[in-house]
């Protein structure tokens, strides 16, 4: 038996390998990528590498053996066909009969355009008759933290959120979910609700940079539309900003408030700041 991680050079399949090698030997964990040169360090450390990728079938045929617990990472190629790259993944693990197969997917409260593929994968999962766990990770503290530098060129945090709340938490903490989930035993269908302990606003992320970083940081709150445009501006292709865009509006509706404690209880601690997040991509 394996415990197979898909999209292990990913920034969240990274931190799942990780904390998997903290809690079972390294020659009971997969890491499935596309690069393997990118994950030599967990090669040497005697982790099994397979190299498929989703957008060609044939590389996942006799991937997956009997008993396996694997973790289909959601691709991160927003607009493509994420579900059809999904399905092939669910088709190798059933042809396999695995274990159970657990995807990372999106808040079931989330109706904005990023979510369809999320529910559509979730359909196609139910309908293989595959034991499974539906991780609905809440949103990334690095979908912030990551790009500060033009919140720090304009001095100011530009979003369509209104006063909405979003309960973020660190990709570490969604990875010792999954890591608990793959390491664990009773998880077969069921869904988790992932999000962070505490909700914060854009004012109380503006306030918390200004904090950390000495400048004043203003909450610049803009329609919808106007995101869009400042996105496209910014260099982003038009589809992909309508559907960031979309997702402040969810947060304005309320859509990413996860409070059901799930995170918390699969990590086994307090899910991270978002005060800690930021003061590490300040100082970084």
């Amino acid at each position: 038996m394996s415990i197979v991680v898909t999209g292990a050079t990913g920034h969240l399949g990274r931190h799942v390998v990780e904390q998997l090698l903290e809690k079972v030997p390294a020659d009971q964990v997969t890491a499935v990528v596309r690069s393997p040169e990118k994950v030599a360090d967990f090669a040497e450390r005697g982790v099994k590498i397979a190299v498929a990728d989703y957008n060609a079938p044939e590389t996942f045929d006799g991937l997956f053996a009997a008993g396996d617990k694997v973790l289909l990472i959601s691709g991160s190629e927003v607009g493509n066909d994420r579900v059809g790259q999904h399905q092939v993944v669910i088709d190798a693990a059933k042809a396999a009969d695995v274990a159970l197969l657990a995807y990372t997917s999106a808040p079931g409260s989330l109706t904005a355009a990023l979510a369809d593929d999320h529910r559509g994968t979730e359909k196609a999962l139910l309908a293989s008759g595959l034991p499974y766990a539906l991780l609905r990770n809440g949103w990334y503290h690095e979908n912030y933290t990551e790009n500060l530098a033009p919140v720090l060129e304009y001095n100011a945090v530009t979003n369509a959120a209104g006063a909405g709340r979003v309960s973020s938490a660190s990709r570490a903490d969604y990875a010792a979910a999954a890591v608990a989930v793959l390491t664990g035993e009773g998880h077969e269908n069921k869904t988790y609700e992932l999000g962070g302990d505490v909700a914060w606003s854009f004012d109380e992320y503006a306030a918390e940079l200004s904090r950390y970083t000495g400048k004043e940081i203003a909450n610049n709150v803009v329609p919808t539309e106007a995101l869009v445009g400042i996105l496209t501006g910014a260099g982003l292709p038009e589809p992909l900003a309508v559907i960031l865009a979309g997702v402040d509006a969810s947060i304005e509706k309320g859509e990413l408030v996860v409070d059901s404690g799930d995170l918390s209880r699969l990590a086994g601690r307090p899910t991270t700041p978002l005060a800690d997040a930021i003061a590490a991509a300040v100082k970084g």
